[in-house]
């Protein structure tokens, strides 16, 4: 499974900029959102010229399909769409970056709560969690429309359309939160919520050196800024420093404890080997969830833990518990479906990957179910395969257009189902800019696979330093060592690697058995 520290989370609004007894959930769903139009300064602020709101609206929304509709079509015609997908992508997004309006939206980002809109009539975040999603934007919309100049529904905003981009796969969201984020540092310099916002931006577009600057500055101004505490905890897990991670998992936990904060110290202390207390953190914190939103998101991510450890049955339990209180929370829905296959249930797993992909094909999924086509191996599979690899492509390359950083996707992508030079390319330049332990062993698998297994080796090693219980880290240290002719390393990697997760990759783990049943019959 992915880092979790990239998923979203449940928050609370910065009442007052104090510590809150009773946590109160963010904005919860991710329904498209219509444009917002005020004065003529906001309106070129969001770029959306001198149209009709009706106008504005249709044309936002014909874009966004149109987006969809292209991604879609690249699985359907095959391999020799590639290269019109990809051009067909850039342009729409060109129109969706240049034309579309601003737009309104709850945002519930993994990071910290933003101020209630003060405003009398505005919505906050927790109303739009609590309500219809859909509802509560067409109000927020009518609250701007009257009140282009408060500066929180901005922040909001900002922050709803990097909510939008993580849960949609629409990278196009992303100069559209920096413009009203842009808009609300404008009408009131230096506010907190905007420049948390900011943070959970840079952090959507893998920029964590930015996301930690904007999260100290929204900090300096109140240290009690949940999105900013939180955006911060990411931030130093992106870049490798664990040390300090923990410390900022402590700190926000003594300012504002809550389910965004408990989740990202369990992932922290899972990043250190300590699964215990990581389970122990995420089942309080299940205990003290009610809104539909905090169930769903903390039951995936103790599904997540699950899965991690090869406890397929708990992890299903956990992914049924989510998808009660949401049926359509999509990080539910593909861990379900990996727990599937794993536990030997391809055809539901297929099944279970083919919705997912249909309607967000976000790289995770994509590669998971490609890699089940292949394992399957009917007629006309491995052309499905080849589709859902394509699809990555595509996706990259409307990530990169809408300002985010894809190299560690384009690496952990291409080094497996792609050009083994580009994907060395896209981890180096990763590892650059930092040293995490996914980044780490990103660059291992793709220095071996370009035949550099000497150069892969201390990267793999560093990969499995701080403890984390990774069978994919495991598996391909074990593969690099047997290349490097560390034997008995080689064994034992390959073997806690299936002892920990047995079904953690169709086609790796089947790898992973063949080349430990051959290291033990050459004894």
């Amino acid at each position: 499974m992915p880092p979790r520290t990239t998923d979203s989370t449940p928050e609370r609004p910065d009442d007052d900029h104090a510590p809150s007894t009773a946590p109160e959930p963010c904005a919860g769903d991710d329904a498209p959102a219509p444009p917002v139009a005020g004065e003529g300064e906001a309106e070129e602020m969001a770029g959306v010229g001198a149209e009709s709101e009706e106008a504005k609206e249709d044309k936002t929304e014909a874009v966004s399909g149109q987006r969809v509709v292209a991604v879609r079509r690249a699985a359907e015609g095959g391999r020799r769409w590639r290269a019109l997908h990809l051009t067909g992508c850039a342009v729409l997004l060109a129109v969706a970056v240049t034309g579309g309006a601003i737009a309104v939206g709850g945002g519930q980002d993994r990071g910290a709560g933003v101020d209630a809109v003060s405003a009398a009539g505005a919505l906050s975040p927790g109303d739009l969690a609590r309500g219809d999603l859909d509802a509560g934007i067409a109000s927020l919309q009518k609250h701007l429309r009257a009140q282009p100049k408060d500066f929180g529904s901005w922040a909001t905003l900002g922050v709803a359309y990097v909510e939008q981009a993580r849960t949609k796969g629409d990278p196009s969201r992303y100069p559209q939160a920096q413009r009203a984020l842009k808009r609300s540092l404008g009408l009131e310099p230096g506010n907190d919520q905007a420049l948390a916002g900011q943070a959970a931006l840079a952090a959507a577009r893998h920029d964590f050196p930015g996301a930690l600057s904007h999260a100290d500055r929204a900090l300096k101004q109140n240290p009690y800024n949940e999105r900013a505490l939180c955006t911060r905890i990411d931030a130093l897990v992106e870049l490798g420093r664990y040390d300090d991670a923990a410390k900022a998992a402590d700190t926000a936990d003594d300012r504002r404890p809550g389910i965004p904060v408990f989740t990202r110290y369990a992932y922290v202390r899972e990043l250190r080997g300590d699964v215990r207390t990581a389970r122990e953190v995420l089942e309080r914190a299940l205990s003290s969830a009610h809104a539909p939103a905090d169930v769903a998101y903390v039951a995936t991510a103790l599904g997540q833990l699950a899965w991690n450890q090869g406890e397929y049955k708990t992890a299903l339990d956990h992914y049924a518990r989510a998808l009660a209180a949401d049926d359509a929370y999509l990080p539910a829905l593909e861990g379900r479906a990996r727990a599937q296959a794993a536990s030997g249930d391809r055809k539901a797993a297929v099944r279970g990957l083919e919705q997912v992909v249909a309607r967000f094909p976000l790289p995770g999924p994509l590669v998971a179910l490609g890699e089940l086509y292949e394992d399957r191996g009917a007629d006309g599979d491995r052309a499905k395969a080849g589709d859902q690899y394509a699809l990555v492509d595509a996706w990259t390359a409307l990530a990169r257009a809408g300002g985010a950083n894809t190299d560690l996707e384009t690496a952990l992508a291409a080094a497996d189902h792609g050009d083994a030079k580009e994907a060395l390319r896209a981890a180096r330049a990763e590892w650059d800019r930092r040293h995490s332990v996914h980044t780490a062993d990103a660059l291992a698998w793709a220095l071996h696979v370009n035949g550099r297994d000497e150069e892969a080796l201390p990267y793999a090693r560093r990969a499995t330093a701080t403890g984390y219980r990774n069978a994919v880290f495991l598996y391909h240290r074990g593969v690099i060592e047997r290349a490097t002719g560390d034997r008995r390393e080689a064994r034992a990697h390959l073997k806690a690697a299936l002892d920990l997760n047995p079904g953690f990759s169709p086609l790796g783990a089947r790898e992973a058995r063949t080349a430990l049943k051959d290291l033990e019959g050459n004894r």
